[in-house]
């Protein structure tokens, strides 16, 4: 790789294009995983109150980066496309166009949440003392934002143009100093005592800031090191196309979330054994985290993949790489799931201390891991769609079965037919069987290899 041109996976042997993508992408999102992990560790020693506070004011922001991942996918589809086209010139401007939208996206939301702060705390019901510090603690995540969107835009702008090393890099980099700081700032060293909880929230602040630095640093050193000049105004035109690509991915994100917490509460109105089984369902999802890393790593290689070999003309290509790359996915993750269902008691009991939800945890996870082959494969092959500028695909697809098939499913199993939680885990994993058979469908039948980004 030279300054000057682009990583070429367009040509070459497919297999070590989707090692190239992949290995340092399951490295980005095991450093992401461990900075979440971290912040519930050291909050843990500060009491429950402040765990439950990182936890609910983690969830508003995660929900609140949704648009900055929607744009981000956006992008990726454009700029794979004009990269892999050899025209770097509109892959340059499409770049400057989508970091100047994420930035002003992140200030609009960063002064909607200093303004509403006080209502979108109150929304969790906090004792008056515990909401002070989840008012302080959320303020200083807001002012994270517009940095935060910076990385992840700037992050996304590195893999559509195959550099995905330069977010390796930045994201390593960036995570140390998240962990370090957490520990630092929380605790003291030597002379400081420390700030507690604050420091946690600030830690991601201080990390993302140097973040953006370390970014604008690396673009220097990239094939985007032309993105700075000229930005000077946002081209109207060019938004509304990475609008048209974006709105469905942060749509049916938002939907995601939603139909989870509509999942709590079908739990949540079992007869008997809701808490536990509301437990259970929290202790197995982070179990299932370890397994969603590597799946959607390739879910974003996929999606570079895909866009670099349309743009390049070659869509007999990308499919094959849609193919091998997902297989590839379900064949990893069977051969995860297997150890994990074998062994679900002794890997759910460091998450799942009670007796009664480490045995619900382990019913759910045993039941799951049937159904984790059919969710790589829907997660890769919707990477090589929304790659493709399939994002409306995509949406349809993982929106119907989610609100069609698996929650009226759950409420009848668990509810009116009396299965309780069992039901509700039986619905996920129909509801998961069908979802990856569909996906399957629009990826070999649609018409994503004839679709236009620009």
């Amino acid at each position: 790789m030279t300054e000057s041109s682009a990583v070429d996976l367009t040509t070459g042997s497919t297999w070590d294009n989707i090692w190239r993508m992949a290995w340092p992408m399951m490295l980005v999102m095991f450093f992401n995983f461990l900075v979440g992990l971290t912040d519930i560790y050291v909050a843990g020693f500060l009491g429950p109150e402040i765990q439950a506070v990182v936890g609910y004011v983690g969830q508003l922001y995660f929900f609140i980066i949704i648009v900055a991942n929607a744009i981000s996918i956006g992008t990726v589809a454009m700029l794979s496309r004009a990269v892999g086209a050899g025209r770097m010139d509109d892959a340059l401007s499409t770049a400057r166009q989508s970091l100047l939208f994420a930035v002003g996206c992140a200030l609009a939301l960063t002064a909607a949440g200093l303004i509403f702060q006080e209502l979108i705390i109150s929304i969790a019901g906090f004792s008056d003392d515990v909401r002070q510090i989840a008012e302080d603690f959320f303020t200083i995540f807001v002012f994270a934002l517009a940095p935060n969107y910076i990385v992840i835009l700037s992050n996304a702008i590195f893999r559509a143009g195959g550099e995905v090393k330069l977010s390796l890099l930045a994201m390593s980099v960036i995570s140390l100093i998240n962990i370090v700081l957490n520990f630092i700032l929380v605790f003291g060293i030597f002379s400081f005592t420390g700030l507690g909880y604050r420091g946690i929230a600030l830690s991601t602040a201080l990390a993302m800031s140097a973040g953006t630095f370390i970014c604008f640093v690396l673009f220097r050193r990239s094939i985007w090191k032309g993105i700075f000049s000229g930005m000077r105004r946002v081209s109207a035109d060019l938004v509304r196309r990475i609008v048209r690509l974006s709105w469905p991915a942060a749509l049916m994100q938002i939907s995601w979330n939603a139909g989870n917490i509509v999942l709590y509460n079908i739990l949540g109105h079992l007869d008997k054994g809701g808490i536990t089984a509301m437990a259970a369902l929290t202790s197995g999802l982070r179990i299932e985290a370890f397994i969603y890393l590597p799946v959607f790593a390739l879910n974003m290689s996929a999606s570079v993949l895909t866009g670099q070999n349309l743009g390049a003309g070659a869509p007999e290509r990308a499919e094959k790489i849609g193919w091998r790359i997902s297989l590839s996915g379900v064949a990893f993750v069977s051969l995860v799931a297997l150890p994990v269902f074998m062994w679900a008691g002794a890997i759910s009991s460091p998450v799942a201390k009670d007796p009664l939800v480490l045995a619900e945890t382990v019913r759910y996870i045993r039941i799951t891991m049937v159904s984790e082959p059919f969710m790589a494969i829907s997660v890769i092959l919707g990477g090589c769609l929304m790659g493709a500028g399939d994002t409306k695909g995509v949406m349809l697809v993982i929106v119907s079965t989610l609100w069609i098939i698996r929650l009226p499913l759950a409420y009848f199993l668990a509810l009116v037919a009396g299965y309780e939680a069992y039901g509700v885990w039986s619905a996920m994993v129909i509801s998961m069987f069908v979802q990856g058979i569909a996906m399957t469908a629009r990826f070999k039948y649609g018409r994503w290899k004839e679709l236009r980004v620009s």
